[in-house]
């Protein structure tokens, strides 16, 4: 179904374990989400027998985001971008910053005024840029973006698998115990299998 609408932007520094496996902090509010745009890189790969495709796979390789904020703020900057505050509060940027990877999550509207939740979760982000003009007949918002590459997670699911994203529809196949938890914590996969008779 068609969206309509873009709020709820949160992110959550991620740590690393010695093995790369990821946890999640507390997510916090990020900014006031204007737009975001989600572009997917597939790897393929075509096997050809008997003078025609005989199989054919897809994976995903990397994705870009590219994210429309308000304002990103003096600490989401540290965490997001790796610069640095100084003494008097300025934001210090500098050729050798890099960011933390983070969790993105954030919710879409859709035409019948249900959500769709996402979280993505292992993104690395640039400097954002800046887009400034004089004030003329008309008033115009300069407002920053930032772009982030998105990259499937170290940490396995229950599947034995690496996730890039999880998504979640209100009103269709969304439980609203995970819809209502989906931004105090970062989503878990959930692949449990319900045992009945004490099997």
């Amino acid at each position: 179904m068609a969206t309509i609408g873009l709020d709820k932007l949160y992110y959550s520094k991620i740590t690393e374990d010695a093995n790369g496996n990821e946890t999640y902090a507390a997510p916090v509010p990020l900014s006031k989400a204007i737009q975001a745009d989600l572009s997917i890189e597939l790897s393929e790969a075509i096997l050809y027998a008997d003078d025609g495709p005989a199989e054919v796979v897809r994976e995903f390789k990397t994705g870009t985001i590219s994210l429309g904020i308000a304002d990103i703020g003096t600490q989401a900057a540290q965490d997001l971008t790796g610069a640095e505050i100084d003494n008097n509060g300025a934001i210090i940027s500098a050729g050798e910053d890099k960011g933390d990877y983070v969790a993105i999550g954030f919710r879409a509207k859709k035409a019948n005024g249900k959500y769709r939740y996402f979280w993505l979760y292992r993104v690395i982000f640039g400097i954002p840029a800046t887009n400034l003009a004089t004030k003329g007949d008309s008033i115009t918002f300069s407002t920053p973006t930032i772009e982030g590459t998105v990259m499937r997670r170290n940490k396995l699911d229950g599947c034995g698998k690496h996730p890039w994203k999880a998504e979640i529809n209100e009103g269709t196949n969304g439980t609203q115990t995970a819809i209502n938890s989906w931004f105090t914590s970062v989503y878990e996969p959930d692949f449990t299998v319900m045992l009945f008779g004490g099997e």
